[in-house]
């Protein structure tokens, strides 16, 4: 084969979320879309905005067509990111200004681009178990290596003591997603400021500076006011990186932000790299339209009560079933133990009911499913007989090993 053995490998291992996601498709074909439960894929069904399509014809009613699909500076309008610093400035204590703001093509977009600006090969970027499974790719794009940080036992906090001790010279930046994809965990202000504790001393032991990539598409999904801290608050050395995809239920448009403030180390040295690694990995700039439409939405947000109520029904259901659950705080996300030791086993039993649900070992987590409750409501209800089917499968392929669910034994 002619392709690079670098994108052999990435095929080799394609995202267990795709893969369950066309398998959900394919057996929508053959079965029916209403007879396959599909919480395979975190895209956003919540209703968009009223503001964000009254935005989209006011400017294409009233704009110069030139202006709003043409070239602009790479880092993005200027009007938009003065409107992004000052968004921010007002909501967090910040002092950004526009020269602080580079629009990127969603979270995913900034990332790449940090990791072009950040990594020399063999270079090292942390993050926490479980993590986004794209950040290994991101990572070794640019022949960078991911470190993951394994969990506590038993715990879905941060592992603040064991990633010291990971952190050495080739070390350039940690990865924290807060709230976090795939467990919904939001990490506290406590734990958080242990973290930001932990990095000072990490720096001056290794002499070089150690950014905290603040990846917080989930930022405005948070259940029972909790509150997300915001890092740049907390260790000065945060970059900042943000995502409309969820907040406005626009995945699709690939829009967002990264801000780097001026109390970064070689912050404007770093903006300046930013800026021109959007252009030359072919971002170019984020989507035109698309910018001036957040520039008039910075402060709108989708119901959250939307995914609320999916949390609290498909929660209460699988935990009243027996399934074991980490509580969902954030994100549309919940981690559910699998209930058997062979987790091929359970994902075929599943896929006996008509259920698509995604193995967390991709997460860095093994043992466990992702389920995505970004779905309709009617669609987690018609959803609760599949589930209950599928914890009696579960209990007769215990019952022919000798064995029992953990809570029967």
């Amino acid at each position: 084969m002619s392709l690079a053995r670098t994108m052999e490998s990435l095929m080799a291992g394609n995202s267990v979320i795709r893969k369950m996601f066309e398998m959900g498709q394919d057996m929508a074909k053959q079965y029916g879309k209403d007879a396959v439960y599909d919480f395979s894929l975190g895209n956003p069904v919540a209703p968009v905005p009223y503001e964000v399509k009254n935005a989209i014809i006011s400017l294409l009613e009233n704009q110069d067509p030139h202006e709003i699909h043409g070239y602009m500076k790479n880092a993005g309008f200027e009007d938009v990111r003065t409107a992004v610093a000052e968004h921010l400035n007002q909501r967090f204590g910040q002092s950004y200004s526009k020269e602080n703001i580079l629009l990127c093509t969603g979270a995913a977009g900034g990332l790449n681009v940090l990791m072009r600006c950040l990594l020399d090969e063999g270079d090292e970027i942390l993050t926490f178990a479980p993590y986004f499974t794209e950040y290994r790719s991101y990572v070794s794009h640019y022949k960078g290596v991911l470190k993951v940080v394994p969990l506590k036992e038993d715990s879905f906090s941060l592992n603040v003591e064991e990633a010291e001790r990971m952190i050495r010279m080739k070390t350039k930046a940690v990865i924290l997603n807060n709230p976090n994809n795939p467990s919904g965990v939001i990490y506290s202000a406590e734990e958080l400021t242990a973290l930001s504790e932990m990095l000072v001393r990490a720096e001056e032991r290794i002499g070089h500076p150690i950014y905290l990539i603040c990846d917080e598409p989930y930022r405005e999904l948070a259940y029972d006011g909790r509150e997300v801290p915001y890092m740049p608050n907390l260790y000065r050395n945060s970059i900042y990186l943000y995502s409309f995809s969820k907040t406005l239920s626009i995945p699709g448009e690939r829009i967002g932000y990264m801000a780097i403030s001026d109390a970064v180390e070689d912050s404007a040295c770093l903006m300046t790299a930013a800026v021109i690694a959007n252009r030359t990995l072919g971002f170019v700039n984020a989507p035109s339209l698309f910018q001036k439409v957040i520039g008039q939405c910075l402060d709108v947000k989708i119901d959250l009560g939307f995914y609320d109520r999916n949390r609290k029904l498909l929660y209460t259901e699988l935990t009243e079933m027996g399934f074991s659950c980490v509580p969902p705080q954030g994100a549309f996300y919940l981690l559910m133990k699998c209930p058997l030791a062979d987790t091929e086993a359970f994902t075929k039993l599943a896929e006996k009911q008509h259920l698509i649900l995604v193995p967390t070992d991709g997460f860095g987590l093994p043992g466990y499913f992702r389920l995505a409750y970004c779905v309709p409501y009617e669609k987690i209800e018609a959803s609760i007989p599949a589930f209950r089917a599928l914890m009696e499968d579960c209990k007769e392929f215990l019952r022919k090993e000798g064995t029992e669910l953990p809570s029967e034994q």
